[in-house]
């Protein structure tokens, strides 16, 4: 029942926090010059601009809706209908940099978690009555919102009974798998168990209900122009500067810190992990399981961090290269203690594209792993890119004289254009790659100039669902020139734009005291080489896998106002002529079609279809545990099967074992992630292609 939209997380939080001084009467000195710039910049750098209107006001005021209530469980019909007199004057509001509609949206938002969170935590101070008769049904979004109060809190007891069921039944069969001599002792009374279940439910409300609150203003402000950015196209969002910082990150894979991945608990930043060779490594002290209390400035005084948003605590603990941070920590045995750390840059490595070897038949073959298309252009020159990364790699495959390659692109959603025409290049001679249309009509081909191909042999790209924009252009351009067969599930996401990262210019005010900082914009549509667009449609394989989630629309076609699919004409461009290569797709499709293992995940997709239109639980606990049963028997089938690869697990290339020789974590990441490839069908069908392509 709980859920919020995707991008409620740009903040890392989900909190509403209403103050008097938000009523409409408020000076919006403060905050109306971000709306403006904003829609400013996307008015006039937007591929397909929005006039604002009527229409326009309709879809800001179902996005809001939908981004903050989503699932129906906060507003009523009755509140709906008060809304909807801001129906059709949203883009008035908005002209004029005004939030009359999504503040009056929140305010009732706040009244409601004041309502309801002491009224269910009041439900879960007592034990449930476990026979009686109650059902709870969860499936797509509620058609319907709720005709009152009532209506309301009857949904959320309904939902906070199912979770404390469905704790307490699994810690009832946990005790059931216990073994070894010391099992008995480990064995609890039914009334230890059931109040445990009940207090993890009620932490997990009032976690989240804390969550809510902890947003602050310019949270709020940036979730608003989210909810009008998003009805522009998916991929059209603004960063606050917080999260522009997080955006780098993830693009270059690298950021100026302590190294450490942090977490909200119950009001204390936790550390989850450190990352092998960073500041906090080196140093030693920082531990995972360490609560932060307080963070200071080198010599100055340190600020008090808990029950503060998990964003402002990472803004403190960040910083340049060579500054000193002090972190008050408190261990998990109650010791407080003092951690100063001299603040590195943090390579992210699992962020970068690695390589391992693979022994299949008597032939040695290359994996490459590029879980995204990154980019680093610093200030000192070209940084670290994918691209060059991935040439690398190959060149050292190819010194171990390996038979063939498999790119693997699975879940890489995407990033640097430049890379990934650049990445193309590595496999053909030239040629065009990619050709873009602006908003004015006019389309443009990028090239791969240099005539050097890096690796001219057997070649297979792997894709998913969630192999995205970047991944696509790749796959799409090896596909069309009969360069690579490509094998994954039965398209990829279809993100077939542009975007670019727009500064919002302007001074700091007392909401953006860091400035009001930028908006990733949809500037161009991209098209294949051969005329075709990836738009909505992604790009089919040439070896299809099937996936246990084939039956559900997943991807760009299944988000709301995504730009439509449509075509140009063709480049000029010259497909690659091998003999093999049609009798290696060939080969690949015909051990899908014989696979037993790949007949039980279409099997398996149909009654996960079924199972995501709706299921009602029963909340008596007999009859929970025998409808549980009986789930388990549909999903045994597939459960139980055990998957034989016909390979072995990867082993790593000699030069990377050097390289990490003497670190253990390092060299237990590379384990885990080579072992990750063991039981995969995938990669079994990708080395039968490549098997065949050099028979």
């Amino acid at each position: 029942m709980i859920g919020y939209k995707k991008w409620i997380s740009l903040s890392s939080v989900a909190a509403v926090l209403l103050v008097l001084s938000f009523c409409s009467n408020k000076p919006f000195s403060d905050e109306e010059p971000v709306l403006k710039r904003i829609i400013y910049t996307l008015n006039r750098q937007h591929y397909a601009p929005l006039e604002l209107n009527d229409s326009f006001s309709v879809k800001v005021f179902q996005n809001t809706l939908e981004n903050m209530d989503g699932n129906k469980q906060f507003f009523t019909q009755e509140d709906i209908v008060k809304f909807s007199t801001y129906k059709y004057s949203i883009d008035d509001q908005v002209n004029a940099g005004r939030f009359d509609f999504f503040d009056t949206v929140w305010k009732v938002m706040q009244a409601r978690l004041d309502y309801i969170e002491p009224l269910v935590i009041a439900q879960l101070e007592k034990p449930y009555n476990y026979s009686e008769e109650l059902e709870y049904f969860q499936g797509e979004d509620q058609k319907n919102y709720p005709k009152n109060l009532e209506e309301i809190i009857q949904l959320w007891n309904l939902w906070t009974r199912y979770q404390t069921v469905d704790k307490l039944y699994n810690k009832l069969e946990g005790q059931k798998n216990l073994k070894g001599p010391d099992s008995l002792k480990n064995i609890k009374p039914f009334d230890t168990l059931e109040l445990k279940a009940r207090a993890e439910t009620k932490d997990l409300v009032s976690n989240w209900f804390k969550r809510w609150r902890k947003m602050d203003r310019q949270d709020q402000i940036a979730f608003f122009a989210n909810t009008i950015a998003e009805v522009y196209d998916p991929h059209t969002n603004y960063f606050p500067p917080a999260d522009r910082d997080n955006f780098d990150i993830s693009m270059t894979g690298k950021l100026e810190g302590i190294g450490a991945t942090l977490s909200e608990r119950d009001g204390y930043i936790k550390v989850e992990r450190i990352v092998p060779g960073s500041a906090s490594y080196k140093q030693g002290d920082l531990k995972a399981g360490d609560l932060i209390l307080k963070v200071g400035q080198a010599d100055e005084e340190p600020v008090d961090v808990v029950d503060m948003k998990l964003d402002d605590a990472i803004q403190l603990i960040r910083g340049k290269k060579g500054t000193e941070v002090r972190l008050t920590v408190k261990k998990p045995d109650g010791v407080i203690q003092v951690v100063p750390i001299v603040r590195d840059v943090v390579v992210i490595e699992e962020s970068y594209a690695r390589s391992a070897l693979v022994e299949f038949e008597g032939d040695k073959y290359g994996v490459v792993q590029l879980p995204s298309f990154y980019a680093d252009f610093s200030a000192e020159g070209r940084g670290r890119h994918s691209s060059g990364d991935v040439a690398k790699e190959i060149s050292k495959l190819k010194d171990e004289k390996v038979k063939g390659i498999i790119l693997d692109l699975r879940n890489n959603g995407g990033g640097s254009l430049a890379d990934a025409i650049d990445m193309s290049g590595l496999f053909i001679s030239s040629g065009p790659v990619v050709q873009v249309k602006d908003p004015s009509g006019r389309i443009q081909q990028a090239s791969d100039q240099d005539t050097r191909t890096q690796y001219d042999g057997p070649l297979v790209v792997m894709t998913n669902t969630y192999s995205a924009s970047a991944s696509e252009i790749l796959a799409a351009a090896l596909q069309d020139y009969k360069r690579a067969v490509i094998v994954g599930s039965k398209s990829t996401f279809g993100k077939g734009t542009v975007q670019t990262m727009i500064p919002l210019r302007g001074g700091s005010t007392a909401v953006f005291p860091r400035g009001f900082g930028d908006i990733k914009v949809t500037i161009q549509k991209f098209y294949r080489i051969n005329g075709g667009t990836t738009q909505l449609v992604g790009v089919e394989p040439d070896v299809i896998l099937p996936d246990v989630y084939d039956e559900i629309d997943r991807g760009e076609k299944e988000m709301d106002y995504h730009l439509e699919f449509d075509e140009i004409p063709k480049a000029k461009y010259t497909e690659i002529e091998n003999k093999s290569y049609k009798q290696a797709i060939n080969q690949g499709n015909k051990i899908v079609s014989k696979s037993d293992y790949y007949k039980l995940v279409s099997k398996r997709s149909k009654q996960i279809a079924d199972l995501r239109k709706g299921m009602t639980y029963p909340l008596s606990l007999e009859e929970f545990k025998k409808f549980k049963i009986e789930i388990n028997e549909k999903d045994k089938e597939f459960k139980d099967y055990k998957y034989i690869s016909r390979t072995d697990t990867l082993y790593p290339l000699s030069i990377d074992l050097n390289e990490v020789q003497g670190d253990s974590i390092k060299t237990e990441q590379r384990k885990v992630w080579m072992k990750s490839y063991s039981k995969d069908a995938g990669l079994d069908v990708a080395l039968e292609v490549l098997k065949c392509w050099n028979d």
